[in-house]
């Protein structure tokens, strides 16, 4: 964690900040609560990567927000060459995972003409190319899997087993996007149970999100790598938007990618997961 100066805070859009402690906030960022004259803030700082690695998350924010309680952006930009985002701090409570699995499918009733968004995210260590397609599978294999495919080809994290299966999931993929209606719906885009909360009244919020639009069930295959998901989530879901049939046998493309992005990210230690989904493509 980057210690920040005393010039390096003077320059955030505060007065008379009280205090810094670093807490808890995933494996990308640096996160800290800061107490100011403006009340008590989260703030965001991402070391030398500038104000386009939170200016998508801030984007993302503003669409989720047409359908979903997402945290109140404060401001965002860069200091010394950091990107830092600050965010109305949110009191962690709990809450109906059935009005949770609501709001995400309300969120996926967001529909758009094509896959994409209309700018990339290049600042993350995996850049999302996020072009606009007719087709989805086009999308998710030439602008998702095949990227990262290469990257882990790079870190030695890819094999001709894992070739062998990857080719069998890929025309899978293309099969079934010949033959049924793809609709683009507005996904969180890292859906895992970490990014979806509940505040102290009991509300469900969405948080850190990576938007593009594209098949819903690419946020719903990623629920259910990790857990976390319960049945009423499901319901609250299906409830509000129900999936296609044979959802079943189509989440493991999802649960690929995921698995695929965390051996890309952390190493072998996932190497079990992504064997283990890979091992359903036969």
């Amino acid at each position: 964690m980057k210690k920040l100066s005393d010039e390096w805070l003077a320059q955030l859009p505060l007065t008379n900040i009280k205090s810094l402690k670093p807490v808890a906030g995933g494996d990308i960022n640096d996160s800290y609560e800061v107490i100011s004259d403006e009340g008590r803030l989260f703030l965001k700082v991402q070391p030398n990567r500038g104000k386009s690695f939170f200016a998508h998350e801030v984007e993302g924010i503003k669409l989720l927000s047409q359908a979903a309680n997402v945290p109140t952006v404060i401001d965002y930009g860069e200091i010394e060459h950091d990107g830092f985002l600050l965010l109305a701090w949110i009191e962690i409570g709990t809450g109906n995972q059935y009005n949770l699995g609501q709001m995400v499918a309300q969120v996926h009733q967001i529909h758009q003409q094509k896959f994409g968004l209309d700018h990339n995210f290049t600042a993350s260590k995996f850049p999302k190319i996020n072009t606009w397609q007719t087709s989805w599978s086009k999308f998710f294999i030439e602008q998702r899997l095949e990227p990262l495919i290469k990257f882990a080809k790079e870190k030695g994290r890819w094999n001709q087993s894992r070739e062998q299966h990857y080719q069998i999931l890929r025309q899978q993929i293309i099969d079934y996007d010949k033959n049924h209606k793809i609709e683009p719906s507005l996904l969180h885009g890292d859906l895992w149970i970490g990014n979806a909360i509940f505040t102290a009244n009991h509300q469900p919020m969405l948080i850190d999100p990576d938007v593009f639009y594209g098949d819903r069930e690419f946020d719903i295959g990623i629920t259910t790598v990790f857990g976390g998901f319960n049945n009423d989530f499901y319901r609250g879901y299906n409830d509000t938007y129900p999936l296609r049939p044979g959802f079943e046998k189509r989440v493991s493309w999802y649960q690929f990618y995921y698995a695929l992005m965390h051996v890309y990210y952390f190493g072998e230690n996932y190497e079990s997961l992504l064997n283990g989904i890979l091992s359903s493509f036969n």
